[in-house]
């Protein structure tokens, strides 16, 4: 099984057929569905869309929470000149462990639910006829998935998802699948590093490609209007862009790297993706890109949308980047799992900055003894002291992140890397555990992004033991929501000035953005004067936040938690979903959004 890590693309060597649309489905309870058959076909199927989730398309409760096997069918027809390839199945996700099977056999498993993997048919494959594709899923979670859950059992048998988190566990063939036939000698990777001199006018840039032979490659560098502007030939090297322009914040331009396997009769493979040249580093309390200190205006976010759920979709993807310029925002964080590919080459193409963020979240076993952890009362035992924890779920960790930084590495609107949402950093078993992960990203990413995580507000300077790996800082704190909330939010602002303060005590030099603060907000809830969940609240929150920000020049970054709101299991402190947003579900705006956007219309992204 690959990595997948080259999006697919339809050159003059490579096909693709679609495979989304009406697929068979069915519930699989018992986990009977192998011993029975069902890889050649279902019993009792109801058609389901793909991509997108299944919760939201029913309208029973037990089709929408359920929990355990699904499957999923379809027919599948090869076209007999492609036998002469390889013929590959690509997922660009299945949420959370799939096994796929053609004609009968197994041909892939893959755990993790939100990045891509492909299975190879070339040995059970009917040329020129129809195939059989089943794909088992299963979307249970626990504490050795991403995210971190729990599955319950209720008194009649019935399974229930008990995740540690506060989105909904959408799951299913969210994403695009493509058959893709590639020559049997091909492209498998390619690799850019970018050297920029701001005071030069051309610009470096390191390549390194893999393929699955020996022959050797050429790399073509053409500008946005198709003319060519370098080449170079091996499968590794540099390459010179003359009167170069450099992928901006907000001013993105965007180069085409084509790459061809070269045999003695002509070309063998051909490859292309787009690239900017551009660098991003941290120095001296700013994040800088190309040089030019940032300043970060944007969003947490979900992929998540009524009806589709977290299913991919185009024109709901194409609306929150049209809200995002329309506000002045700059960046995004991908909270809190890796986003389809689509939304990073529109991030690449829109000059957004992107803090690309793992699924893990909801690494805490206890609330309760984690918000005590500053007192010590806390007695339980916490997530990070569980030996499971330090081994299998590490390993799982790694692996994502692995797949994580394939995937992404190309992307020049991918800025830094976020590794963790929320964790406990609270006891001394997490510092070698965020060791191994910070480690191992420096290790396998290119460019030597800038790595972080999200640190939640349970944690403050002083108690948090795993800041010194980050290199910046990235807090989630909700003063004037879950902590100060109504009229005591006087108290907010002077309570986050301290803590901020500290934090720059104790970690100098560390430029510190925001990834969360907010307050749910009920659209059309309007009180004078204010109180919690009105529009007029979520306005007075939002100021006093932006007062705390204005306050200190190293705080580089404000990403107020969020762009819409969205649905999570139900409970009582959510009214049908996470209402923070500052966008409807439907995308509309609240008050909020109207003195947000005045705020940053007037703040230019590269701000000091």
């Amino acid at each position: 099984m690959s990595f997948a890590s080259l999006y697919p693309r339809l050159t003059a060597t490579r096909r693709i057929q679609d495979m989304c649309g009406t697929w068979d489905f069915q519930f699989d309870p018992e986990s009977i569905g192998e011993r029975d058959g069902w890889t050649k076909g279902l019993p009792v199927p109801t058609d389901m869309p793909v991509p997108a989730s299944f919760a939201d398309v029913f309208t029973d409760k037990y089709s929408r929470e359920y929990t355990g096997d699904f499957w999923y069918f379809t027919k599948l027809f090869v076209p007999g000149e492609w036998n002469d390839g390889n013929l590959d199945i690509r997922f660009d996700s299945a949420t959370h462990h799939a096994t796929v099977f053609v004609n009968g056999f197994k041909v892939a498993e893959h755990s993790g639910g939100f990045l891509p993997f492909t299975a190879n048919i070339n040995d059970v494959v009917k040329p020129n006829a129809w195939n059989d594709v089943a794909v088992k899923v299963n979307n249970e979670l626990s504490w050795q998935t991403l995210p971190v859950g729990e599955v319950h059992t209720l008194p009649d048998g019935t399974k229930m998802s008990a995740p540690y988190f506060d989105f909904y566990n959408y799951s299913g063939l969210q994403r695009k699948v493509r058959l893709v036939y590639t020559p049997f000698e091909r492209i498998e990777d390619l690799s850019v590093v970018s050297h920029v001199d701001p005071s030069a006018k051309d610009a470096v840039v390191d390549y390194a490609v893999a393929t699955s032979g020996s022959h050797d490659v050429e790399v073509v560098v053409t500008d946005e209007s198709g003319a060519e502007v370098a080449r170079a030939t091996g499968k590794s090297g540099s390459i010179t862009i003359p009167d170069v322009r450099l992928w901006q914040l907000r001013d993105a331009y965007l180069y085409t790297f084509t790459v061809r396997i070269l045999g003695e009769d002509g070309v063998i493979d051909e490859y292309y993706d787009t690239v900017g040249v551009r660098t991003v580093e941290v120095k001296d309390n700013r994040i800088l890109v190309n040089g030019r200190p940032v300043y970060l205006k944007g969003f947490g976010r979900h992929e998540d949308s009524n009806i589709h759920g977290r299913g991919f979709d185009p024109v709901v993807n194409k609306r929150d980047f049209e809200n995002m310029k329309w506000m002045g925002a700059n960046s995004f964080r991908t909270s809190h799992y890796p986003y389809a590919e689509e939304q990073l080459y529109e991030a690449d193409r829109e000059g957004f900055f992107v803090i690309d963020e793992v699924a893990a979240v909801g690494m805490m076993k206890s609330l309760m003894n984690f918000m005590d952890a500053a007192t010590g009362t806390g007695k339980q035992k916490t997530y990070f002291e569980e030996e499971s924890v330090q081994t299998e779920t590490l390993e799982v960790h790694k692996r994502t992140l692995r797949e994580l930084v394939d995937r992404d590495k190309r992307h020049a609107s991918v800025c830094a890397w976020s590794l963790l949402n929320e964790p406990d950093t609270t006891v001394p078993e997490a510092v070698p555990y965020f060791k191994a992960i910070f480690d191992l990203v420096r290790e396998i990413d290119p460019q030597a992004r800038p790595r972080t995580y999200a640190s939640v507000m349970m944690s403050p300077a002083g108690v948090d033991k795993t800041m010194d790996f980050a290199d910046f800082i990235m807090l989630n704190r909700y003063q004037g929501w879950y902590i100060n909330g109504g009229y005591p939010i006087v108290k907010g602002k002077p309570m986050m000035k301290a803590e901020l303060e500290k934090w720059h005590e104790l970690q100098p030099g560390k430029p510190i953005m925001f990834s969360e603060y907010g307050a749910d907000t009920m659209a059309g809830v309007h009180k004078l004067p204010s109180v919690m969940w009105s529009e007029e609240y979520q306005v007075e929150v939002l100021k006093m936040w932006g007062e705390i920000f204005d306050s200190y020049d190293w705080i580089v970054g404000e990403q107020p938690w969020n762009l819409n709101d969205f649905q999570t299991t139900e409970g009582i402190m959510r009214v049908d979903g996470n209402k923070k947003g500052l966008f409807t579900r439907d995308r509309q705006p609240k008050m909020a959004a109207h003195w947000l956007r005045e705020r940053w219309i007037a703040m230019p992204d590269y701000k000091f």
